[in-house]
């Protein structure tokens, strides 16, 4: 009999919520065969199978936290069940696993799991509480995934069903809690409010941003650039990324020029190590690209984006944004970052004062492209114009090398021929 422990699976992971089981109590199952999902920090892992065999005993239920080192379920290994099938046998014993069910998983309502549901670990926990059977759901995201949305559609539905029971619907019911009336105060009627446990992926983020602003001093410098040389090139190299089915935006040059400026002003490219006590300078550049998803912001990394061209940077950020947006995205895709960059732009806004991604030294937003009123050689001409906020931990990194960071980038991508030319 073995002890399956809940491991480590993030960076100094300490506990893990059990988001749900893929098998029961006496499942024969297979050596990394996938046995549960737990939550981790902003991404789920798929537990597996550490043999092959019968799973005995599982010791804690969906919604559980758990503490890593913890035994969550015990497997017996398959020669051990076959040698205990075989002195049955001799006996004229009956061949029973104990505690073993039907192979169909059934759900609350008693309908049979024809699949798993696609579905993150947050919208999960908003079901288990909106007490929603998520197999009843119909999922409106990529590849019908289950989003917070579908949930509160399900809800007014069945609302409407239950206050019309005589329509005609097939979609069996979700076991809801009576609505409370809301306490009316003797002066007036209180006001209406909502109430959201914050957990999974949104208290992480919370957790991270509290950290990050109580252990690092930050300082934002904001600049602007001329866009029209860049927008220009861009322009031109769009019929060959065309070819190569590459959707090309203005972020791989940006982290291109980013790179650069790193290996120059090597403390935007270092963390402080708070228990040694030491500055880490490091000389590989991962780059975070801040992503918005319905789950919250997730930050996929660009591994060594100083050895891959702009095409290749191109097609990597297409397809780290729609596995974040998926819900798709592993524990080494979210991890290791050492810059991040969020990307404004698209949504509008001037400036802002980004928050770092602990433990790095900076972080660089960059805001809406427009037209505006600039003065060139004493003369007012229009120009596409881009502003750009460097939030810096003020520990490592002094006003002047902040400064002097941002110009750079700005030298490289006001005169992208100087870009073309430095890249390695």
């Amino acid at each position: 009999m073995i002890e399956f422990k809940l491991p480590d699976v993030g960076e100094g992971m300490h506990e893990g919520e059990i988001i749900q089981w893929l098998i029961k109590e006496g499942d024969a199952v297979k050596q990394d065969q996938p046995i549960v999902e737990v939550q981790t920090d902003k991404v789920n892992a798929e537990l597996t199978a550490p043999i092959t065999g019968v799973v005995k005993n599982i010791f804690f239920s969906a919604g559980d936290t758990v503490e890593v080192g913890t035994t969550i379920f015990t497997i017996q290994e398959e020669n051990e069940v076959s040698l205990k099938d075989e002195d049955r046998n001799e006996s004229g014993g009956r061949q029973e696993q104990p505690g073993y069910e039907e192979t169909n998983r059934v759900t609350s309502h008693g309908q049979l799991d024809a699949g798993r549901v696609l579905a993150t670990p947050f919208v999960r926990q908003m079901a288990r509480e909106m007490k929603i059977d998520l197999h009843q759901v119909k999922g409106t995201g990529p590849a019908g995934r289950i989003i917070e949305s579908d949930l509160q559609q399900f809800v007014e539905i069945s609302s409407v069903l239950q206050e019309h029971p005589d329509h005609n619907n097939d979609t069996i019911l979700p076991e809801r809690e009576p609505k409370k009336k809301a306490k009316q105060s003797k002066s007036a009627e209180a006001e209406p409010e909502e109430r959201i446990l914050l957990k999974g992926i949104r208290k992480k983020i919370a957790e991270h941003m509290v950290k990050s602003v109580s252990s690092i001093p930050h300082v934002t410098h904001v600049d602007e650039l001329e866009m029209n040389a860049l927008k220009e090139l861009k322009d031109q190299l769009k019929v060959y990324s065309e070819d190569k089915e590459i959707k090309l935006t203005f972020l791989p040059f940006f982290v291109k020029a980013i790179v650069i400026a790193l290996k120059e002003f090597q403390t935007l490219n270092a963390s402080i190590d708070d228990k040694s006590n030491e500055i880490i300078l490091k000389h590989y550049y991962h780059i975070g690209i801040a992503t918005n998803t319905n789950e919250g912001l997730i930050v996929p990394v660009i591994k060594h984006a100083d050895q891959k061209t702009i095409f290749q940077l191109a097609d990597e950020i297409r397809q780290l944004a729609t596995q974040a947006r998926e819900g798709k995205l592993s524990l080494e895709q979210i991890t290791g970052s050492t810059f991040t960059i969020s990307n404004v732009g698209p949504i509008g806004g001037m400036h802002a004062t980004p928050i770092i991604n602990y433990p790095e030294a900076a972080i660089l937003s960059l805001h809406k492209m427009e037209p505006r009123m600039v003065v060139r050689d004493l003369e007012g001409v229009i120009r596409l114009m881009m502003n750009m906020s460097l939030s810096f931990d003020h520990r490592l990194i002094d006003g002047v090398t902040a400064v002097q960071f941002t110009n750079r980038i700005k030298e490289l991508l006001e005169n992208p021929i100087r870009l073309v030319v430095e890249m390695r």
